[in-house]
């Protein structure tokens, strides 16, 4: 389950070795500045999604979840954990059926992380991206957009990006890491929503009795 989380807040800092033959292919990038510009426009959406990881030997987790974004700040929902951001202040809140607890940090300390208010500008920073052929997924016409790694240290060497080729919207991606796993996710019932409540990115310790706070801060 920690998995899922790291993935939205893995860390993309500390890199040394360039890559001196990367590339940035214009085709590409016009493609991803089309899906960026898209997102960035609504202002604020939210969607579910289906997660699946597999590793090297084949075995893996299928998992389902939903977030919302406006602006700077998302709420992330799993299974048994919950995220919330509200641009200054992120909360993680984890609840099973023998405890509950939630984390407090600054967003100060989360700096450089990949999150779902910023996964759509990834690419301006420590990739290089190439545009692949086409291909049909979740039967729609994608455009499918390779990004590979600057720096041989990164988290994920390789990440491939499938954008609905008329709507531009971001389907789904996949993310590759440097010990052979997977992570696969799929954007469900997607919807602009502008007008969500800054209260919705707030974590209420009034509302979760008995919870166990810990604030590092």
């Amino acid at each position: 389950m920690k998995k899922i989380a790291l993935v939205f807040t893995i860390v993309f800092a500390a890199f040394i070795t360039l890559d001196a033959a990367a590339q940035k292919d214009p085709k590409a990038k016009e493609v991803l500045d089309g899906m960026s510009q898209k997102y960035q426009s609504m202002k604020g959406f939210t969607a579910s999604f289906d997660y699946t990881y597999s590793d090297i030997a084949g075995t893996g987790d299928r998992q389902s979840g939903e977030i919302a974004v406006k602006g700077n700040q998302y709420r992330l929902k799993l299974p048994d954990q919950e995220i919330f951001n509200d641009g200054k202040t992120v909360w993680t809140f984890i609840e099973t059926s023998t405890y509950k607890e939630v984390t407090i940090n600054d967003v100060s300390q989360m700096e450089g992380e990949l999150t779902p208010s910023n996964i759509y500008k990834m690419y301006e920073k420590g990739y290089d991206y190439k545009l692949l052929a086409d291909k049909s997924y979740q039967g729609k016409t994608a455009n499918v957009v390779e990004l590979e790694a600057e720096k041989s240290n990164a988290p994920f060497q390789k990440v491939k990006l499938m954008i609905d080729k008329n709507t531009k919207d971001l389907l789904g991606w996949e993310m590759f890491d440097d010990q052979g796993g997977t992570f696969a996710y799929a954007f469900k019932n997607l919807k602009a929503d502008p007008n969500i409540p800054d209260s919705h990115f707030v974590f209420d310790t009034k509302k979760h009795a008995g919870v166990e706070v810990i604030d590092l801060r």
